[in-house]
């Protein structure tokens, strides 16, 4: 058994307003709905606080409601000091054209195994998103993502191309703070996070569906290979609930 020489927490931020719609969101800057921010203090924080968890930095995306959900973390556990890194590289996947429609409407125009090969496939985009889309100019103009360099901002993305490059932020980024000792803290997305995990894990996570706000650490040995599975801050039976609510298209 390799020993535990290090460990990191993650949480997918809370529902936001186009979740509870059931909207394809992507690169949309959208912010937590009210039963996200409860979930934020009420799952997400409080499971971090019955653990005693503390950490020295945290790493989180450009888009609102994972900064969102990592602010009431951190207020809840007292560490609003730490130093919170923002990197657009940790962004939720861009969904492209369907940005902004309903995942049941898709289905019914598509077909529902169509929109399931897009939202689950390893490498299939959905079509590209262009200036038909009503928030193309939104994503494109947001203040927050202004700095990223124009070769870089995806008009549609999959899973493959949304891992190249989470991972090697992932690798760039997070693990030499790991690595000095620091305990990290990542709050992100739905896709930016199974990338990770997939990297991680090097597994086959085509049907793993994250949670929303129950936090999960993973456990690292000297050389950062994984040790153990993964552990989820919550009982058995609430984390297949909400990953059930997560796979299905006719979702919340």
């Amino acid at each position: 058994m390799h020993n535990v020489a290090y460990s990191v927490t993650f949480v997918r931020h809370g529902e936001s307003e186009w979740n509870k719609m059931n909207l394809f969101c992507g690169w949309h800057d959208v912010g937590l709905s009210e039963e996200g921010e409860w979930d934020a203090l009420e799952v997400s924080a409080a499971a971090l606080k019955r653990e005693n968890m503390r950490y020295d930095i945290a790493f989180t995306s450009c888009l609102r409601r994972a900064n969102q959900t990592l602010d009431i973390i951190l207020k809840e556990l007292n560490l609003g000091e730490i130093p919170v890194r923002q990197l657009w590289r940790l962004n939720e996947r861009h969904y492209g054209a369907l940005t902004g429609y309903n995942k049941r409407q898709m289905a019914d125009i598509y077909g529902e195994e169509q929109v399931q090969v897009w939202r689950r496939s390893f490498n299939i985009p959905p079509p590209a998103i262009d200036t038909t889309n009503p928030y193309y100019h939104a994503i494109k103009n947001n203040p927050r993502l202004r700095h990223i360099n124009e070769n870089d901002f995806p008009t549609t993305e999959t899973l493959e191309t949304t891992m190249e490059r989470v991972v090697p932020e992932w690798t760039d980024s997070i693990i030499p703070e790991v690595r000095a000792g620091k305990r990290v803290l990542v709050v992100a997305h739905g896709t930016s996070l199974r990338g990770l995990v997939k990297h991680i894990q090097d597994a086959d996570i085509m049907k793993f569906n994250l949670p929303n706000s129950i936090p999960f650490i993973i456990d690292f040995d000297e050389s950062m290979k994984m040790v153990g599975g993964i552990r989820f801050l919550a009982n058995d039976e609430t984390v297949l609930k909400a990953m059930e609510k997560v796979a299905s298209i006719g979702g919340k």
